[in-house]
């Protein structure tokens, strides 16, 4: 029962099938938004927990900061604002009145407030207070809230005018201890896509003209989507002092003299659910790995004839109390049992195309035979992923099947990210044929299918223009340099620098 639309016959029209089929979210009334439902948001949740926890052992606090910011506050730092000014939303009423039966704007503000697209000018501002002197530093702070930013060409979860995300702001005293900072969230953000989201990705430094509005150095983690764009998953943004003179967040040092805090910031937000989508899922719908999975396990009962349900439902009952003791990635197995007056192929196949990590398929046969149907959604469709096991059996090893799940959804997709990274490219003009060529889908890894092109850059700012016209971007600058000399593929000039070039979202 695979979906409408496949991958390699439309690939945007069957991501919006996955998010649609999986009832992950919707599109609101409110345009441009999204209605995020309960198996989405379950996934948000186990990703916010996950990091959050991550973000409170590296010794930053959780807090809160307003989401409406004075307009002035933006004017302070010019390059900021010239970065976010298109995205950005105004407040400029504070009341509607009734007029000619009509709602209309009333009572215009003394000045404009501008609904959150980031929080650095804000936070620089409550920095300011609380630094005086070098004992006050570092200040590290995280809050988890809502942005809006004006997109013209929303897609559910990658591009939406309000959007779910952390941003972690902190304050040093040095620059070194500020870069270090970055850093060390950079590799916060590696190992959460990696290790939790089973999405693999490249890390390293944007370029000039991709850094953040108003930083000295930007970081990412970029991963690659099946279709071979690249999805810019997280970044880490190193301030420098440009922020701290803007609000004059300044502190007494050491040596009694007034100077500067520098800053950073670092977020990365529900655009990585769209990540986990276009990584994992397939024809058949959403394949959510076990680590950010709502439910691991899913008990579907199959009740054939009224006088079973009994015997069927004790059955499962003492399954599931058996259950909860397992502790997969050492935390209580997450079960759900869905008792729904529903067949039981309909809600089989419901939970495959949420992607639920195993399904368990229990019936009268199975209670009577202390057996029962588990049912993998990573190999749906495979004699592996269809498998009756006695209970015992099934109990002993359900944490180390989801453990498993995991690592191989990991190197599925790991390998397909490095069979997909082109390094024999090295002339414009097999650089220009390549990217000529219409995106696929990669599953296969197979030669011909237009992915990431690992290759040299001059660093010339004339080639912005050229990615423009050939609609690729560096995605990042990899911190691994080979040093060697080549030549520029935009530009043809001598050229050592390695970036990674790609299509992206």
């Amino acid at each position: 029962m695979s979906l409408k639309k496949s991958r390699k016959d439309n690939y945007p029209e069957w991501y919006q099938a996955v998010v649609s089929e999986a009832d992950m979210a919707e599109n609101s009334s409110s345009p441009g938004c999204m209605v995020i439902k309960p198996w989405g948001y379950g996934i948000w949740e186990r990703i916010r927990d996950v990091f959050d926890e991550k973000i409170k052992s590296t010794d930053h606090e959780n807090c809160y900061f307003p989401m409406f910011i004075p307009l002035s506050f933006f004017q302070k730092e010019a390059e900021h604002v010239d970065g976010f000014a298109k995205e950005m939303a105004v407040v400029t009423h504070s009341r509607l009145s009734m007029k000619d039966g009509k709602l209309v704007p009333d009572s215009k503000l003394e000045e404009p407030l501008i609904v959150r697209p980031t929080s650095e000018a804000i936070i620089a501002d409550s920095f300011s207070k609380w630094v005086k002197s070098y004992r006050d530093l570092p200040v590290l702070v995280n809050q988890w809230a809502n942005v809006v930013r004006w997109e013209m060409r929303p897609r559910l979860f990658l591009r939406t005018r309000e959007f779910l995300w952390q941003e972690g702001h902190t304050a040093h005293s040095t620059a070194k201890e500020a870069e270090e900072e970055t850093k060390l969230m950079l590799e916060a953000y590696r190992e959460l896509c990696e290790e939790t989201l089973a999405m693999p990705v490249l890390t390293g430094r944007k370029p000039e003209h991709e850094k953040f509005p108003g930083a000295v150095d930007t970081y990412c983690v970029e991963a690659m989507m099946q279709d071979g764009k690249a999805l810019q998953a997280g970044t880490s943004h190193f301030l420098g002092q440009n922020f701290a003179k803007s609000a004059n967040i300044s502190f007494v040092n050491k040596n009694n003299q007034q100077e500067y805090a520098y800053t950073t910031s670092w977020g990365v937000s529900t655009r990585l659910i769209g990540g986990v989508i276009m990584t994992h899922a397939d024809d058949e719908g959403m394949v959510v790995p076990p680590k950010i999975a709502p439910y691991q396990v899913v008990i579907v009962p199959v009740i054939k004839k009224a006088e079973d349900e009994e015997t069927v439902m004790a059955y499962i009952k003492n399954i599931m109390q058996d259950l909860k003791n397992k502790m997969p990635f050492g935390e209580k197995i997450r079960l759900k049992l869905d008792k729904r007056d529903r067949s039981s192929v309909d809600k089989f196949w419901e939970w495959t195309r949420k992607g639920a990590p195993i399904i368990l398929e229990i019936g009268r046969r199975d209670a009577d035979g202390n057996n029962v149907m588990l049912k993998e959604r990573i190999k749906l469709g495979t004699p592996e992923g269809k498998q009756i096991l006695n209970r015992d059996e099934m109990i002993d090893t359900i944490a180390n099947r989801l453990e498993n799940i995991q690592k191989e959804m990991f190197t599925k997709a790991k390998k397909r990210l490095m069979s997909n990274i082109r390094t024999d490219i090295t002339s414009q003009e097999a650089f220009k044929a390549y990217f000529d060529n219409s995106n696929e889908w990669i599953e296969d890894g197979k030669d011909g299918k237009v992915a990431f092109v690992r290759g040299k850059w001059s660093g010339d700012a004339n080639s912005e223009e050229l990615l423009k016209t050939m609609k690729i971007t560096i995605r990042c600058i990899p911190f691994d340099q080979s040093g060697t000399e080549g030549v520029c593929l935009l530009t043809g000039k001598p050229a050592t620098m390695d970036v990674i070039y790609a299509r992206s979202y």
